[in-house]
């Protein structure tokens, strides 16, 4: 079918494309980044792009998208590495509408079946999060190519619509790793991990090589199904197609062995791995933590104490879980309060939460109490269902009176 492409870009541009509003078109930002349009003798497209590009590079999303709208007044037609470079900028601004006037621009001027163009849109539907306009992008894209499809996969699977992204992935007419790691790490993310599992076995069978993304993902299903035999498999295929691990690889194994009851075999891979970082540190304290080993999760964290590995937000929720689970109430208390003093906005409500349940546990509903009163930000109904919930006879103690009055759709 023949498109007709208007010549007058100007009219386009009144009809299909206006700057944000949240623009100030009087800043000297935009002022600058225009002077160098200005600069340039009979600038072309691919002068207008490069330019473009430059802006978009340094993260000067706004300023780039003043260029392009600047590039359309002065009746210079974008072409596809245009669209793919100003596309991209909508994306950074997280701007669904711009994104849609961008779309319809490139629909006037005829690029809108152009695969690159039709890639770069799709990706950005998808990031916005609106699969039925990345679903219309898809079909009305020229031979879409393996970029396309594993995009349009992705889209699927972020939205859990498992259905449509099988039959995507059925009907491609090539593929390579990146889309099947798509699918296998779409499943994983979505819950369903047999199907993840048995999409890496389907994937050896045929051929494939999997690479540092592939393993994290089957990792993490094979885990959450308990399937430590599968796993370990999993294991012997990495050594054998990657040789060394990278931290995401390693990581991703300390947190298998951990989540399989298998402390064990973490450690030995924790100690194996060159590259380690915070998340190693957090896999195995978390590990030891829902293992029930508390006081292996505190000795743990003071070894990464001595080799001065700066703790975050997970390392001291992971302590304070294990601390939970081993009754440990005084290291507990003891380590939270340091925190708080050290650096408090390390804090979450998480960790409140973990310290409350911490306190009811053992019994010391009075501290619970107080703790409550002291909370730095307005408790969720969460936390206090939970001290509440812990033991019904601590209403009688003032502590559910307490909790009550903060939150009266507490039921005791």
């Amino acid at each position: 079918m023949h498109t007709f492409v208007p010549n007058n870009l100007t009219e386009i541009q009144k009809a299909s494309f206006r700057i944000p509003g949240s623009l100030d078109m009087q800043s000297d930002k935009f002022s600058n980044a225009r002077q160098l349009f200005d600069e340039v003798p009979d600038l072309n497209v691919v002068q207008a792009t490069s330019i473009i590009g430059r802006f978009n590079k340094q993260h000067q999303h706004e300023e780039a998208v003043y260029l392009f709208s600047s590039m359309l007044l002065m009746n210079i037609r974008p072409n596809q590495f245009t669209f793919g470079t100003i596309i991209h900028s909508s994306i950074a601004l997280k701007d669904l509408n711009l994104s849609k006037q961008l779309h319809a621009c490139a629909t006037k001027m005829g690029l809108q079946s152009n695969v690159f163009v039709g890639s770069a849109m799709l990706d950005c539907y998808v990031k916005l999060g609106s699969i039925d306009e990345a679903t219309r992008v898809f079909q009305d894209t020229h031979k879409p190519n393996v970029v396309s499809y594993t995009t349009m996969i992705r889209g699927f699977l972020k939205k859990d619509r498992v259905e449509d992204a099988v039959k995507l992935f059925q009907k491609m007419p090539e593929r390579n790793i990146v889309s099947w790691n798509a699918m296998i790490g779409g499943f994983s993310q979505t819950g369903h991990n047999e199907e993840a599992v048995n999409l890496f076995v389907e994937m050896l069978r045929e051929g494939y090589v999997p690479n540092h993304s592939t393993f994290p993902c089957a990792l993490i299903a094979a885990a959450n199904i308990a399937a430590l035999g599968m796993g370990k498999s999993f294991h012997a295929c990495a050594v054998k197609f990657l040789g060394k691990f990278d931290a995401y690889v390693g990581n991703a194994l300390i947190s298998f062995y951990a989540k399989s009851g298998s402390m064990e075999h973490s450690l030995l891979v924790f100690n194996k791995l060159i590259d380690r970082n915070i998340v190693s540190w957090n896999a195995v304290i978390c590990g030891y933590a829902q293992n029930g080993r508390g006081e292996e999760a505190v000795e743990f964290f003071e070894r990464m104490k001595v080799q001065c590995i700066r703790p975050n937000d997970v390392t001291i929720l992971g302590l304070l879980w294990a601390c939970n689970h081993a009754g440990l109430v005084d290291e507990g208390y003891s380590y939270f309060n340091q925190i708080r003093l050290e650096d408090p906005g390390m804090l979450k409500p998480e960790h409140y939460a973990c310290m409350v349940d911490l306190l009811s546990r053992s019994g010391r509903f009075k501290e619970a109490e107080e703790f409550l009163c002291d909370l730095p930000f307005d408790p969720g109904i969460g936390i206090l269902e939970g001290i509440a919930r812990r033991l019904p006879d601590s209403l009688k103690h003032g502590t559910g009176r307490t909790c009550c009055a903060k939150n009266p759709g507490i039921e005791s």
